[in-house]
C-alpha cells in the first residue's frame, strides 16, 4: 500500500543496518524470532486468525497461509493477482481477498482454503476489512476512489460509496461505523456501515499522506500513521485531532492493542514504534524496537500477544539508480518477524 517515494525514503534511512535504523529503547517487546519463508513476489498486509493460529499473508499473486505454532506454511491461495490484504470472518467461516489487479474481492473458505466466489470492485481494490456488526466488507478502492460494499452473507454488492480522494487502510468500531485514511487528502473518512454511505471526513492536520490506521474502538480515537512521521489521534466523533505523535519513518501499518493501551506503528526504516495512550487525549513515545528494513506492515494476535511483521532483505542499487524506485529483493528472503509482547503489562482504564 505505500507508495515508492514513500517506501524509498524509508530504505534509504542513513546508516540503515539489516536490523534497522534504531537501538531498542527500554521496554518490553522483542523480536522473539523469524519465520524464514523465502519464495517470490512483494508483500502487503498481513492478517491473523488467533483462533486457528493461522497467518495469512498477501504475497503479490497469491495469498500464503502459515500456521504460527510452527512458522511454517500450510496452505496457499493461488490467482491472487494485486492481492492486498485479506479480511477474516471466522464467524462465518470465511476470507476476503482484495486482488488489486483483477478489480475483485475473492471469497474462501476458511478450513479449506478453496475460492467460493469473486465480486467485482472498483478499481484496484487495495485495504479491506470485514465489519461484524454489520456482516458487510468493505473493499477500498485505490484508482475509483471510492469503497466497494459487500454482503458476506451472499457476496452480493450492496453499494458503492464514492469518496473524494484515495482511501487507504480502514477500520471498523464494531457498532456500525467505519473509518478509512485518504491518502492524498490528509483526511479520515467517516463511513455508515448500515446505511453504506458516507457521513463526513475529519482534517488530519500535520499528517502527510495518511497510511496505516489504529482504532480504540472504546474511548473512540483513531491513529493514522502518516509519511511524515507521525501518527496523528482523532477524536471520531467530533472529528477532531487531539494529538500528534513521532514514529519512524516509512509506516504503512499501525495496530492497538487494548489490553496494554498500546498503538504500535511497524516503520520500514525498520523499527516498530510502541506508543502509550495515557487517556484518551494524551499519548507519550514508550519503545522504538529495532525490527528489519522493509518491515512496513503487521498483524497484531492479541491472545498470543505477539505481532508478525513481513519483510524480506533487499539488494544494493547500482550507481546513478533512481532514488525513489524500489530496491530488489534478494532471491528466497522473505521473512516474517515475529515480536513477543507477553511481558508487557495490562492496562485497564
Amino acid at each position: 500500500m505505500m507508495n515508492s517515494r514513500t517506501l524509498a525514503a524509508a530504505l534509504t534511512c542513513a546508516g540503515v543496518a539489516l536490523l534497522g535504523c534504531a537501538h531498542a529503547a527500554a521496554g518490553d517487546a522483542r523480536v522473539a524470532t523469524r519465520f524464514s519463508l523465502g519464495g517470490a513476489g512483494g508483500w502487503d498486509y498481513p492478517s491473523i486468525d488467533a483462533k486457528s493460529h493461522r497467518l495469512y499473508l498477501a504475497l503479490a499473486d497469491r495469498v500464503q497461509v502459515v500456521d504460527t505454532t510452527s512458522g511454517q506454511e500450510v496452505a496457499e491461495i493461488p490467482d491472487t493477482p494485486g492481492v492486498h490484504g485479506i479480511a477474516l470472518a471466522p464467524e462465518l467461516g470465511r476470507g476476503y481477498i482484495s486482488c488489486g489487479k483483477a478489480n475483485v474481492v475473492k471469497v474462501f473458505d476458511l478450513h479449506s482454503n478453496a475460492v467460493l466466489a469473486s465480486v467485482a470492485t472498483g478499481e484496484n481494490p487495495d485495504a479491506i476489512l470485514f465489519d461484524p456488526a454489520t456482516k458487510r466488507v468493505f473493499a477500498f478502492n485505490g484508482r475509483s476512489h471510492s469503497a466497494t460494499v459487500i454482503d458476506a452473507v451472499d457476496n452480493k454488492v450492496v453499494a458503492t460509496i464514492a469518496l473524494d480522494g484515495k482511501p487507504e487502510f480502514g477500520r471498523a468500531d464494531g457498532h456500525g461505523g467505519v473509518f478509512v485514511n485518504i491518502e492524498d487528502k490528509g483526511e479520515l473518512a467517516v463511513l455508515d456501515a448500515r446505511a453504506a454511505k458516507l457521513k463526513s471526513y475529519a482534517a488530519l492536520p500535520g499528517c502527510e499522506e495518511p497510511t496505516g490506521l489504529a482504532l480504540d474502538a472504546k474511548h473512540r480515537r483513531a491513529f493514522s500513521a502518516c509519511g511524515n512521521k507521525v501518527i496523528v489521534v482523532t477524536d471520531v466523533d467530533s472529528g477532531k485531532s487531539v494529538a500528534s505523535v513521532p514514529i519512524g519513518a516509512g509506516s504503512d501499518g499501525a495496530e492497538f492493542d487494548a489490553a496494554t493501551q498500546t498503538v504500535f506503528s511497524a516503520n520500514g526504516e525498520g523499527t516498530l514504534s510502541l506508543i502509550r495512550e495515557v487517556d484518551a487525549n494524551h499519548f507519550e513515545p514508550q519503545q522504538t524496537l529495532a525490527t528489519q528494513r522493509g518491515a512496513r506492515t503487521l498483524t497484531l494476535d492479541e491472545d498470543s500477544r505477539r505481532i508478525y511483521l513481513p519483510t524480506a532483505q533487499f539488494e544494493e542499487k547500482p550507481a546513478g539508480a533512481d532514488p525513489h524506485a524500489r530496491p530488489q529483493v534478494v532471491a528466497d528472503s522473505f521473512v516474517v518477524l515475529v515480536v513477543d509482547l507477553a511481558a508487557a503489562k495490562s492496562a485497564t482504564r
